[in-house]
């Protein structure tokens, strides 16, 4: 069965299903197309990893089995880029619709119930800019850790941003907070401004 007869297989209802190891590689997909990668570099290369203790990570050979829970978990920076260049909820969206998530592994069938598709992005410019005051960050506070404290601490506020429970005046101090937190993002917010203008005039 080629991808493209596998990406949909028809149901005896006339409903449309899709398999789970193509919503793995879509994700994946967006994720090289926006950039992601770049940013996780600078991550690996201050001693952080999103994998560290799982039991699918094998030595010398990485990740054994790649799961729709780990390709839809992002990081602070990860979900910081995406909620600036205002295509969090998009991710957030896709991933709802996919039955079985659990931490660091899935329970989600083979094929199941699909309708919302990820558009292809292309914002690998943004997230070059971003990795540059990352690694910038890096040089100017060489103590092991500092990179993965703040990703942790944006990581924290985006979770209060978004908790429902959250009254709209503490979400404009968080907002506020994570201004302070992403102060030294220079070159990212100077691409940010330029996009912006091209995306929405």
């Amino acid at each position: 069965m080629t991808q493209a007869s596998s990406f949909f297989k028809q149901s005896t209802d006339n409903e449309n299903l899709t398999s789970r190891q193509i919503v793995i590689e879509q994700g994946l997909d967006y994720l090289k197309g926006v950039g992601t990668d770049q940013i996780c570099n600078i991550c690996i290369s201050d001693g952080g990893s999103c994998c560290k203790g799982c039991r699918n990570l094998a030595k010398e050979s990485g990740c054994r089995l790649r799961n729709t829970s780990c390709t839809s978990w992002l990081c602070g920076f990860l979900r910081f880029f995406l909620y600036e260049a205002d295509l969090l909820e998009e991710w957030n969206t896709f991933w709802r619709q996919i039955p079985g998530r659990e931490y660091r592994e899935d329970y989600t069938p083979d094929y199941f119930k699909f309708r919302n598709t990820l558009i292809k992005r292309n914002t690998r410019f943004l997230s070059h800019e971003l990795a540059e005051d990352l690694k910038e960050l890096s040089k100017k506070h060489p103590l092991q850790g500092y990179i993965i404290d703040l990703r942790e601490k944006i990581d924290r506020n985006l979770d209060l941003l978004f908790d429902r429970e959250t009254k709209p005046e503490k979400k404009a101090l968080i907002k506020s907070n994570l201004g302070v937190l992403s102060k030294e993002f220079y070159r990212f917010h100077i691409a940010l401004e330029s996009y912006r203008r091209q995306t929405y005039g």
